[in-house]
């Protein structure tokens, strides 16, 4: 299971290293748990600095450029995270995919270049509330999954795949799936990852990504085919990202 915080653009240095000290201290109690923390770029190297010695804590980023280098103003590659030591990024997650207009052939060059830098990946996929309202979010949901993913990945690759579930519709919304409706979709991602890359796919991580907190972690977590957790505004203050990680370590099914 991995409890992933996702920081987006919010906190200054000192606040993210204080986060990550607080992290640190409280510790994984659990070895099956495995906790990152995908913070803004500037604060990648000193954040994982403090973790040199965590093998159950890391730091990942946010996102990646396609190409390996060029002229590419203001972006990064894959290659720059691996020469500092951070060994996985998120990549479509749905800010990217809707903000900044990222599309699935945008998204698949991206994971492609993952696959080549052998860097792990956090793929995100998730409906807008306009296609669950016409019935069509495992269509919708399958599609992103089949064009973002290339045919055929090396065997040894698919240890460093994660795929997370995000709800558009419950983004920043308020709103949250309810745990029947979250373990129907990863249950049919799971389904759709193995019919179409058989064994392989078998026993990928598929995380929840829609306003997961400590009100609701448990009972999503729980989920059958819920593997962790994606988090978004809870994983700010170390209280609230330690309480779902606790949460995490007392689910019987891990």
């Amino acid at each position: 299971m991995l409890i992933a915080g996702n920081w987006k653009m919010n906190l200054t240095l000192e606040e993210s290293l204080n986060l990550v000290k607080a992290v640190r201290s409280a510790g994984v109690k659990n070895e099956a748990i495995k906790v990152g923390m995908a913070v803004p770029f500037p604060y990648l190297v000193p954040c994982s600095e403090l973790l040199e010695e965590s093998e159950n804590i890391s730091i990942g980023a946010q996102n990646i450029h396609a190409e390996s280098n060029g002229a590419f103003t203001g972006e990064t590659s894959a290659d720059m995270l691996l020469s500092c030591r951070i060994e996985w990024t998120i990549i479509g997650h749905s800010e990217r995919r809707y903000l900044f207009h990222e599309s699935n052939e945008v998204v698949k060059a991206k994971v492609e270049r993952a696959v080549a830098s052998n860097l792990g990946i956090i793929l995100c996929v998730g409906e807008p509330k306009e296609v669950r309202n016409r019935g069509e979010e495992e269509d919708f949901v399958s599609n992103q999954l089949m064009e973002s993913l290339p045919a055929e990945l090396p065997d040894s690759y698919w240890s460093k795949i994660v795929l997370a579930y995000e709800p558009v519709w419950a983004i920043g919304t308020g709103l949250t799936a309810s745990p029947k409706q979250a373990q129907t979709m990863h249950a049919f991602i799971r389904r759709q990852m193995e019919s179409t890359f058989g064994s392989r796919a078998k026993g990928i991580s598929i995380l929840y990504g829609g306003s997961m907190k400590p009100g609701n972690a448990s009972e999503l977590l729980d989920q059958q085919d819920i593997d962790g957790g994606l988090i978004g505004g809870a994983s700010l203050k170390a209280e609230s990202f330690i309480e779902i990680i606790r949460q995490a370590e007392q689910i019987e099914k891990i």
